[in-house]
């Protein structure tokens, strides 16, 4: 596939843009590809909270963009490059610029019963199959194929710097998990989840070391064995449940 070309020997590779394009999308088309879905995650790392994949199809429109400083322009690009409020205005204008898109979720208690491999790919099989059309591929951000058959994949490292849908999806799922978690906020005050997020800050692990966890919180999770006071509550996964784990970073 174009592209896809080993570079030589010594070769440098190129620096990552800052903002998404259609680069990968128009290689994919170049193959025959018509619908593709970009689909990212988040939430993988936290302690708390699930995890959210959206999955985000284009008309290959050029993608909006936001009123910066005098007459520079905020450019769709991955959600972590975003500050906040630039995250919560694409959010707002991404779903009427997509053709489509679909978000998926797996609780805590999935991810402590199935695994983080597992619980990540029946978000993205939720999000996926939800889309009101199957598309022809699909480009994962990172390395690891965790879809496998019968969906066509493109795996690509950084794709939310490089893919427009790709970078589209890591937006709308991040804010939609980010949005969720806040609403925990004022039954769980004391874990900052509105800041947060469910990751570990300094004001959620003093509250975990204070209160114990939540029920939103993963109890498979390592994290446990550093709270002498509620080690007893870790759940331990089935080893035989999912397939290999991914890494959470």
């Amino acid at each position: 596939m174009p592209g896809l070309e080993a570079a030589g020997e010594g070769s440098v590779p190129p620096p990552l843009p800052r903002v998404a394009g259609y680069e990968i999308e128009n290689q994919l088309r170049e193959g025959g590809a018509l619908r593709i879905a970009g689909v990212d995650e988040v939430g993988r790392g936290a302690w708390a909270g699930p995890v959210v994949v959206c999955a985000a199809v284009t008309d290959f429109s050029p993608p909006p963009e936001l009123p910066g400083r005098g007459k520079r322009k905020i450019r769709l690009t991955d959600s972590k490059l975003l500050t906040e409020a630039h995250r919560e205005a694409f959010a707002e204008v991404l779903p009427g610029w997509l053709a489509t898109y679909a978000i998926g979720s797996s609780s805590p208690e999935e991810i402590d019963e199935l695994g983080m491999t597992e619980a990540l790919r029946r978000a993205a099989l939720r999000a996926l199959e939800a889309l009101p059309e199957p598309p022809d591929m699909v480009i994962l951000d990172g390395n690891n194929d965790f879809l496998k058959r019968p969906w066509r994949v493109r795996c690509e490292v950084k794709a939310d710097q490089r893919s427009v849908t790709v970078a589209a999806a890591s937006v709308l799922a991040k804010v939609h998990r980010d949005r969720l978690m806040a609403e925990l906020d004022p039954e769980f005050p004391a874990y900052g989840f509105g800041a947060c997020a469910g990751y570990p800050s300094p004001v959620h692990q003093k509250a975990l070391e204070a209160h114990g966890p939540t029920p939103h919180h993963r109890m498979s999770w390592s994290y446990l064995d550093d709270l002498p006071q509620w080690r007893h509550l870790k759940k331990h996964r089935d080893p035989l449940a999912g397939e290999g784990q991914l890494s959470l970073i």
